[in-house]
């Protein structure tokens, strides 16, 4: 039998979303989705000691240092760097822009509750910060449009 070349290992991703103030978003999303805002400080506090980074490029943000214009969330039980404090699982990187939105999002997160759980999932985020955009009764089921902070749009099945 002839050996044939291992598969190539399936590619880490991230969902990268633009936005006015990063760690807003990622306060939102932790709270929203459950998830953990990721902490790179240690990361941080080595770059900025070998002079690889200016201080000007962090913030303080819970207490930690962290980047000024980037900041993730990763899922909670997902693997993470020791060293970085980077997810190597599901995440959110808010990375800031100068620029507002201005159009509809060609990519939305869908935010599946449970059954029966809709209602008080949209009341729970609208006191995150989100607001509801219009509910949806079509054929093929029902949802809510939301819009988190700085009006990114998603749904809540």
């Amino acid at each position: 039998m002839t050996p044939t070349p291992a598969s190539p290992a399936p590619l880490h991703w991230k969902i990268v979303i633009d936005a006015n103030e990063p760690h807003a978003q990622a306060d939102f999303w932790a709270a929203a989705l459950r998830y953990e805002v990721e902490d790179n400080s240690a990361l941080i506090e080595k770059l900025l000691g070998f002079g690889a980074m200016p201080e000007e490029l962090t913030v303080e943000f819970h207490g930690r240092r962290a980047f000024r214009d980037l900041i993730a969330v990763r899922h909670p039980e997902d693997p993470f760097e020791e060293e970085s404090g980077t997810g190597q699982g599901r995440r959110l990187l808010f990375q800031r822009v100068p620029e507002a939105k201005t159009v509809k999002n060609r990519l939305h997160l869908d935010l599946h509750p449970g059954e029966g759980r809709r209602e008080e999932e949209v009341a729970r985020l609208e006191g995150l910060g989100a607001r509801v955009l219009r509910r949806v009764a079509e054929q093929g089921g029902e949802w809510v449009v939301m819009a988190d902070p700085e009006g990114n749009e998603f749904c809540v099945q």
